[in-house]
């Protein structure tokens, strides 16, 4: 139980901050269709029997999410008649269709596909937590050496445009470092789990929070409750520990949604009276 604890201490925190420019943009979906994305990767170097903890197949995943990345942030039009949600949708479905395809032709496709959705934090190794670490402190330096036009973009993306910004690039450098996040990530906790991590903690923070800086530290501590929770679940009762994180994501939400809407009833109740 160690290292999958250090796993989800030292790991949440980039996640966290990147789920709240996914909410922010109004793309929730992303996240699960890169995550997808780098699965079919996964998929392609098992069909080709590739070791799947190699770095070649690191890097066909990679490749598989650069060219989301790219399908993303081209999409992303300013005024468009497609939603980029429904490119998102299709995208995640085509991949998703695609990986059934590619491991129906493997021995042991039942089990990757399992392992594709909910992976096995329990398994994690040092080596796998270091590395996925030092990946994300580089990815992390550099959104804060840009952090002024990334945040721009997302947040308020009229004014990105009035500025002068090339919206569409910084969209795909966005995306392209987030489906390095993403396809690291996903080897170690799967693509509910990816999800999860992304969405919840950063839902969570902006149901408690107004400012970006609170949100970041109620995620943070929403991730970190999440992991350690649903790791201690699945060890005393016997549970998948990704499918036990997810579900203790889903409580917590649950709680902080209840206590937002509490906070936000007394604060109207104290203005009528």
């Amino acid at each position: 139980m160690f290292w999958p604890i250090v796993a989800c201490v030292l790991l949440p925190w980039l996640l966290v901050y990147l789920g709240l420019h996914v909410v922010q943009r109004g793309i929730i979906f992303i996240d699960i269709a890169m995550a997808q994305m780098a699965s079919l990767g996964i998929c392609v170097a098992l069909l080709f029997r590739i070791d799947l903890h190699s770095w070649e197949t690191f890097a066909i995943a990679l490749g598989f999410t650069l060219v989301g990345a790219a399908i993303f942030s081209f999409t992303g039009k300013r005024t468009s008649q497609v939603p980029q949600e429904a490119i998102i949708g299709i995208a995640y479905v085509v991949a998703a269709a695609a990986a059934v395809l590619l491991l129906s032709r493997a021995a042991e496709g039942d089990e990757e596909i399992k392992q594709m959705l909910v992976g096995n934090i329990l398994l994690v190794s040092p080596s796998d937590v270091w590395i996925c670490f030092a990946v994300f402190v580089g990815v992390g330096l550099l959104h804060f050496a840009l952090r002024r036009n990334f945040l721009l973009v997302s947040f308020n993306r009229s004014k990105a445009y009035e500025a002068g910004l090339r919206v569409r690039w910084w969209d795909f450098l966005f995306y392209a470092l987030f489906g390095l996040v993403v396809t690291i990530f996903v080897r170690i906790a799967g693509v509910l789990l990816v999800f999860s991590y992304l969405i919840v903690p950063a839902v969570c923070g902006i149901n408690l929070a107004q400012r970006i800086g609170r949100r970041l530290l109620v995620g943070w501590g929403i991730a970190l409750a999440g992991g350690i929770f649903g790791l201690f679940a699945s060890f005393w009762w016997d549970l998948p520990s990704g499918a036990a994180i997810v579900c203790t994501f889903g409580v917590l939400l649950v709680l902080t949604s209840a206590l937002a809407l509490l906070r936000r009833s007394s604060v109207a109740s104290s203005a009528s009276s």
